[in-house]
């Protein structure tokens, strides 16, 4: 495998066309009744008499309308039952939607979501905070601390949204190259949203009216030693700002608190990770030394805070050129969410509770 890099955000790149859904079927039903009687009468024979049905009784034709039984079951896992077995349908025939970056929007919310949501919830429990700040429609970019050493904050950042916003909005979160060369796991980026980390996607992301997570600390961030936790590194040549300045669109910071006790990273075994072809292979206290057992990440308590929106939209044009004025930006941003780190952790009580 070749040796990880960060995708520059001013890379260019291109992506194929969006899968179409075909056209419903529709069968159509037959009547009842249209036997022997219909011809007799075209014979001009006279057919038997029925009774006509007394007041209240059912027509055979009437479907059955389900009545709410005693013990409370209305019918609802029959419904769940029948909407699981229709899914797997569409997924087995292909008729299914996914966007020009591979999103897969029903396989996120009926599936990849119920599977995030009990870590998110039991295991991590998360907090958030200040989710009113993320507009209800249009085009944001969301910038973020990173940590972890695996980059599970990211994906606890994209429930956060898509569970507490009150509009429901989805999160597409850029990414390094390195997510979409490792198998499976590339799969389920795409299908996540997830796309790669440069100014090409991001702009068109933003144009469509979408939220798109940035975390600018890339590898030197999630990758940082336990005794650097919460430090901020460098955010790069402030390229997310560039973005940003283009689209008009507001950059909303994000602190994450939690994420950075999860797998204590004590150490770095890099003549493993160039062989590997990874950014840094981790060193903790459980791993490598119990397995499989030692990639469990503590169960830590996390606090997830999106802080007041920086508006971009009163920038000329060239802003987006001005490198004075992305440096300023770039700090500014980082400097609000350093603080909120800050903040957060001195109202923590405890790592874990």
């Amino acid at each position: 495998m070749a040796d990880a890099k960060v995708i520059p955000f001013d890379d260019d790149r291109s992506r194929g066309g969006a899968v179409q859904r075909p056209p419903r079927r529709r069968i159509a039903g037959s009547r009842r009744g249209g036997g022997e009687p219909a011809r007799a009468r075209e014979a001009g024979e006279v057919g038997e008499v029925q009774a006509l049905p007394t007041r209240g009784a059912a027509p055979e034709d009437v479907p059955e309308v389900p009545v709410a039984r005693a013990d409370g079951d209305d019918g609802s896992l029959e419904r769940r039952i029948a909407g699981g077995l229709a899914f797997l349908r569409r997924r087995l025939t292909g008729d299914y939607e996914v966007d020009d970056f591979g999103y897969d929007e029903e396989l996120t919310d009926q599936v990849l979501m119920s599977l995030l949501r009990p870590v998110y919830e039991k295991y991590f429990r998360v907090e958030v905070k200040g989710i009113e700040n993320i507009p209800a429609e249009g085009g944001a970019l969301i910038v973020a601390n990173h940590s972890g050493t695996l980059p599970l904050d990211g994906l606890m950042m994209q429930v956060a949204v898509h569970d507490h916003h009150p509009a429901g909005r989805h999160l597409r979160l850029l990414a390094a190259d390195l997510v979409f060369v490792l198998p499976v796991v590339n799969e389920l980026a795409r299908k996540l949203g997830h796309t790669l980390a440069c100014a090409e996607d991001a702009e068109r992301l933003l144009t469509q009216g979408e939220l798109v997570g940035v975390m600018p600390e890339g590898f030197k961030g999630i990758g940082k030693p336990f005794s650097e936790r919460y430090k901020l590194q460098r955010f790069g040549r402030g390229g997310f700002v560039s973005t940003a300045l283009r689209q008009g669109a507001p950059i909303i910071p994000c602190s994450i608190v939690g994420a950075e006790e999860i797998y204590p990273m004590i150490g770095n075994a890099k003549t493993l990770a160039r062989l590997l072809g990874f950014p840094y292979f981790p060193i903790t206290p459980t791993f490598p030394w119990l397995g499989p057992l030692g990639a469990i990440p503590l169960p830590t308590k996390w606090t997830i805070q999106f802080g007041e929106p920086i508006p971009t939209d009163g920038y000329p044009a060239e802003a987006a050129d001005d490198p004075m004025l992305m440096f300023n930006l770039t700090d500014q941003v980082r400097e609000q969410i350093q603080h909120t780190l800050y903040k957060l952790l001195v109202q923590r009580r405890s790592v874990f509770f």
